[in-house]
């Protein structure tokens, strides 16, 4: 496989979509022209969800593809009706995919499970028509509202490979031979260093049970520092609840078996201590080859009070039933793969607060909407003074009071903001 072709890790730009403006309308007969308000609200803008998707591999299709925005809501009606809301765009990822919040880095959210689908993005609220502006002194509202307008947002995809078991070593060990004689997985097999780009994926049957092993991509001394493929695919073993280290005992390529398995840790240790503390079983491979026996003593003198060791020949298929065995049985003691928490502090800043609009009813009052309102109303307790200083300080350093004044309010006359009214004092 080519390198450039398989993709683990992706920006997007995502956008909910916006709220539908409200409908500023009346009623009109023959002979009657204006027979009362009745503009609809406008219609909610669509979310923004992720999708996990089994049959998909990588995250090739965003590179050709970066910009993904639900649709708006549409404008509310006469007659009372309502703006049609906007449709959702649902993202399909593979499973196991995790998206992290670009500027921050923190994590939004891990798809985890094939079909799981997860909300995103909520759109923006549907402004409210005139209609909904009628009040016992105020009967005919020459206004509505306008919906809520809502950012585009950054987000980072990385997929991370769900697996029991990672397959570990030097390039050119036999990671790959083995995945395929104990699962029916075909990966790419060749004499050549990094023959696998791309992490491979197969089903290991023992008995009754099953596990999924992942052969990953080499690794090499300074990996965890990004050297070789390091970065790109140390992430697909975070997950793995175990790993089988695969070693070259026949020292072939001119390395020393103990010292390709020293430095192996060594990377793991760097990248992560939680991959270093996990479980291993080392799978000595190529122990038919002239040279392996004396090697294989050295290193079960050095490891094997501290270690399972189990001798291979994976191309001619020796020893892995035993392989297999051992390592279904340490699955049995560990506990499953657990998704990656959403990060507590995150919360996306998705509607804009500080928006605001004021008319003038017929009754002379300023009448303040918009996003602004919306927030004051779910924080402001009426019968609280703390809060309605804080609505008042808010109303300050928002600009309303200013744009108040702009328009000619002046003490004395009447300010309707949401459910409240007051007289404006200076």
């Amino acid at each position: 496989m080519d390198t450039k072709v398989f993709t683990d890790k992706v920006k997007i730009t995502v956008k909910a979509g916006d709220g539908g403006d409200g409908m500023n309308s009346f009623k009109a007969f023959k002979g009657k022209p204006a027979c009362g308000p009745d503009g609809g609200d406008g219609g909610d803008g669509g979310n923004v969800y992720f999708l996990g998707d089994k049959d998909m591999n990588d995250l090739l299709s965003f590179r050709f593809t970066s910009k993904y925005a639900a649709e708006n809501g549409e404008r509310g009606g006469s007659n009372k009706c309502f703006g049609k809301r906007g449709a959702d765009v649902v993202i399909k990822v593979p499973c196991g995919t995790v998206v992290r919040d670009y500027e921050s880095g923190k994590v939004i959210c891990d798809v985890f499970s094939d079909g799981e689908k997860i909300l995103l993005l909520e759109g923006g609220r549907g402004g409210k028509g005139n209609v909904r502006f009628t009040t016992a002194r105020r009967h005919a509202p020459n206004f509505a509202q306008k919906g809520a307008k809502v950012k585009a947002h950054t987000v980072i995809l990385e997929m991370k490979v769900i697996a029991d078991v990672g397959l570990v070593g030097f390039p050119n060990v036999g990671k790959s031979t083995l995945l395929s004689k104990i699962s029916a997985a075909k990966p790419k097999i060749a004499d050549y260093h990094f023959t696998t780009l791309s992490p491979n994926l197969g089903v290991v049957r023992c008995y009754e049970k099953t596990f999924v092993a992942a052969d990953i991509p080499g690794l090499i001394e300074g990996a965890a520092q990004g050297a070789g493929l390091g970065h790109d695919f140390l992430r697909h073993i975070e997950r793995t609840r175990m790993l089988c280290h695969v070693v070259d005992i026949s020292g072939m390529e001119g390395r020393d078996p103990l010292e390709d398995f020293q430095k192996i840790n060594a990377e793991l240790k760097s990248y992560s201590q939680t991959l270093a503390a996990l479980p291993q079983v080392i799978a000595l491979n190529k122990c038919d080859c002239f040279g392996a026996e004396e090697n294989e003593k050295k290193f079960r003198k050095k490891y094997g009070k501290k270690y399972k060791i189990f001798s291979i020949a994976a191309l001619a298929g020796e020893g892995l039933a035993e392989l297999v065995t051992e390592l279904s049985a340490v699955l049995e003691t560990l506990p499953p793969v657990q998704p990656i928490p959403r990060d507590e502090a995150f919360e996306f800043d998705q509607n804009d607060n500080t928006q605001f609009e004021i008319f003038r009813d017929e009754t002379g009052a300023f009448v303040v909407v918009g996003g602004l309102v919306d927030l004051l109303c779910r924080n402001v307790v009426l019968n609280n003074p703390d809060s309605m200083q804080y609505f008042q300080r808010v109303l300050k350093l928002r600009g309303v009071i200013k744009q108040l004044q702009a328009m000619g309010c002046k003490e004395g006359d009447t300010v309707v903001v949401g459910d409240v009214e007051f007289d404006f004092v200076l």
